[in-house]
């Protein structure tokens, strides 16, 4: 009975900890539309209420904007965000790297990102901070970050050592993780469709050169391909599919992507763009740093600290996974978000997200001229 009960804890334990997994992507400016680098994450966690919150800079400490989680009541662990200097830092969790290395107190990569986006200016500096922060670190992940000159890179990092991959190293322009590190055991972790899907997906905007936020947050963080099967079921015309293996699952929680800036360029104008809640029910948002830079419904506000706007997306994704019976979960209604007459989520977001980018940009631009126009008023 003992031994049935331990092996079932193990089984509860192992679904709880796969739950917690994201695609990402940290992309070269000489693969985006305007030059400038893009860092991109798809959450996927068990905690399914996000939030957008900018943390002020105190005590020779940096400000920042960062995604939380609504039950994290004291703002400790960031999960992606950017700060005044336009250091930007994301994370995906790696099941391949520590083994039983013993250590106890884990899943501290949301601490680590706080602390990082509150000191680090450049990728140099957070490097300087894995070497000298205290081990065991508490983490498993892959910690990708780009700067405002131009920098990124990945480091696959645990308790005791990381492995950095340069962004100026890969021939393509662009690097990928999923949920297993390159420098970690071999066929170990997870994702390894979801990467094969992000590669799929974006090799003809790596050809063309092309890429911008919109390709991750409505196209990769919207599209129902399967690598494995060979198949999109995006536009199949199937009314019910099995959630699997998809870049979008049940368990996503935003789409976000950093554009950095061209070297040079005042770094506060990094600006992330942000699907929050379900990705394919969500509407996008522009944030930047700034009292003016966050919109209220992206933060905490209601009684139980969760966003406006995410409590909204989640209604929306109920009725793309309304079983809730036994297995039902894992299956989800295709026809809410693509559909014959056109009304699905997806495609009737995707009109106004056009238009929420077109506004972002023109509000970028505004924020540009009045920074050039301060600039010339200091040298005059």
């Amino acid at each position: 009975m003992k031994k049935g009960i331990l092996i079932a804890l193990v089984a509860i334990l192992c679904l709880a900890i796969a739950g917690d997994a994201c695609t990402s992507a940290i992309v070269s400016g000489k693969l985006t539309a305007n030059g400038r680098p893009l860092l991109w994450k798809n959450r996927d966690t068990n905690d399914l209420n996000n939030r957008v919150e900018r943390i002020k800079g105190h005590d020779g400490l940096m400000e920042f904007v960062a995604l939380f989680d609504a039950r994290d009541l004291n703002d400790t662990a960031a999960w992606m965000g950017f700060n005044e200097a336009g250091f930007a830092i994301m994370n995906t969790a790696s099941y391949n790297l520590n083994g039983n290395d013993g250590v106890k107190n884990m899943d501290r990569e949301g601490e680590l990102m706080r602390y990082a986006l509150e000191r680090c200016k450049t990728v140099d500096d957070f490097e300087g901070l894995l070497k000298t922060l205290p081990k065991p670190l508490g983490v498993e992940a892959n910690f990708g970050v780009i700067d405002a000159a131009g920098n990124g890179a990945y480091f696959e990092t645990g308790n005791y050592k990381y492995v950095k991959f340069d962004l100026a190293d890969a021939q393509d322009g662009i690097l990928m993780r999923t949920n297993y590190s390159y420098s970690g055991v071999k066929d170990k972790g997870m994702g390894y469709v979801r990467e094969k899907n992000e590669k799929a997906l974006l090799a003809p905007h790596v050809a063309a050169q092309d890429i911008t936020p919109a390709v991750f947050t409505e196209e990769l963080s919207r599209t129902f391909y399967n690598s494995q099967l060979g198949k999109d079921f995006t536009r199949s015309g199937d009314s019910w599919i099995v959630d699997q293996d998809f870049i979008p699952r049940r368990i996503s929680t935003a789409s976000v992507v950093i554009e950095g800036v061209i070297p040079g360029e005042s770094p506060l104008l990094t600006t992330m763009w942000i699907a929050l809640g379900y990705p394919p029910c969500a509407e996008v948002y522009a944030v930047w740093t700034g009292e003016d830079g966050v919109a209220p419904e992206l933060t905490g506000t209601t009684a139980d600290n969760h966003s406006v706007q995410c409590d909204r997306v989640n209604k929306r994704k109920a009725e793309v996974f309304p079983v809730e019976r036994g297995n039902g979960k894992q299956y989800l209604n295709l026809s809410k978000l693509y559909n014959n007459e056109g009304t699905g989520y997806c495609q009737t977001l995707k009109l106004k997200n056009i238009q929420a980018y077109k506004r972002g940009y023109e509000e970028l631009a505004r924020r540009r001229a009045l920074l050039n126009k301060s600039k010339k008023n200091k040298k005059k």
